[in-house]
C-alpha cells in the first residue's frame, strides 16, 4: 500500500515540510511518485520513517542517523535492539532526574535543606544548583535577580510542573523548526525566540529585547547553559542566539 506525504505526515506526527526535507538530503526519499508526480510511500520508506525518529528523539545528528541507517551489516532487528536498549537507558535516568526534582521542590517548600549527599546521589557530576549560582554570581545585585528569586519563591509544585511543560513544549517545537531546516533570521525562528523571551518575562522577571540579547550570547559562550539548549538538538544554541538578535531587530 502507498501513502501520500500528507498521510505519512499524520501518522508520524511530524509536518510534510519535513519530510520533504528529508527527501531533499536523502535520508528519507519516497519509493513512488504519483502520476502527477507527488511522493508516494510504500511500508519499506514508513519502517525507515519510524527508525529514523527512533533516532532523532533519542538526540542523534541527521547526518549520523543517516549513517546508520544504510549500514549495510545492520538488519532491521538489529536498529530495535539498539534503540530499545539506548531509550531503556534515557527512561531511567530520565525518571531518576523526575524523582529528584520532585525531591528538590518539595524540600524548598517545606524549608528543608537537602544534604550534598541527596543531591548528588541522583545527579552525579551534575549540581543541581549550578545555574542558581551562577545566576546569582552575574545578577545576585540586580533588580531582575531579585524580582525572579520574589516570583520563584512563591510558586507551587503544579507552577513548576506547568512551566517545565510549556519549556519542554517550546524545545520540540524548535527541534522540529531546525530539523525542517528553518533559518534563525526566518519568522518561524523569530517568533519562537519571542515566545522564549516572553516565558522569561512571565515567570521570572521583566526580559527586555536588548536583556534577550544578552542572554542569547550567554547561551552560547557559557558551556553550562549551551549544554542545556544543545541537548534538545545539536546547534541549537547558536541558532537560538541568532534567532534572539533577529527578533530584537524586528521589534526595533
Amino acid at each position: 500500500m502507498e501513502h501520500s506525504v500528507g498521510q505519512v505526515a499524520g501518522f508520524a506526527g511530524v509536518t510534510v515540510r519535513t519530510l520533504h526535507h528529508y527527501d531533499r538530503i536523502g535520508l528519507l526519499s519516497p519509493s513512488g511518485r504519483s502520476h502527477a508526480g507527488h511522493r508516494r510511500y510504500n511500508d519499506a520508506d514508513l519502517d525507515r520513517l519510524q527508525q529514523l525518529l527512533f533516532y532523532r528523539e533519542l538526540g542523534f545528528p541527521l547526518d549520523e542517523i543517516a549513517v546508520l541507517l544504510d549500514d549495510p551489516d545492520a538488519d532491521p532487528q538489529e536498529h530495535l535492539r539498539r534503540q530499545h536498549a539506548l531509550l531503556s537507558h534515557r527512561i531511567a535516568e530520565l525518571r531518576r532526574m523526575a524523582a529528584a526534582v520532585e525531591t528538590a521542590m518539595e524540600a524548598r517548600k517545606m524549608g528543608i535543606d537537602l544534604t550534598p549527599e541527596e543531591k548528588f546521589e541522583v545527579f552525579g557530576d551534575k549540581d543541581p544548583e549550578a545555574h542558581v549560582e551562577e545566576a546569582e554570581r552575574r545578577w545576585g545585585g540586580t533588580g531582575s535577580y531579585a524580582e525572579s528569586q520574589r516570583r520563584a519563591a512563591r510558586y507551587s509544585k503544579e507552577d513548576w510542573q506547568r512551566m517545565r511543560a510549556e519549556v519542554a513544549s517550546w524545545g520540540e517545537r524548535y527541534d522540529a523548526l531546525m530539523a525542517a531546516g528553518a533559518p534563525a533570521t526566518g519568522e518561524r525562528a523569530m517568533d519562537l525566540a519571542e515566545e522564549h523571551r516572553l516565558h522569561i518575562s512571565a515567570w521570572f522577571y521583566d526580559c527586555t529585547p536588548e536583556i534577550h540579547r544578552g542572554l542569547g550570547e550567554m547561551y552560547v559562550a557559557d558551556p553550562r547553559f549551551k549544554a542545556f539548549y544543545e541537548s534538545v538538538r545539536a546547534g541549537l544554541a547558536e541558532h537560538l542566539r541568532d534567532a534572539i538578535n533577529a527578533n530584537a531587530q524586528r521589534r526595533e
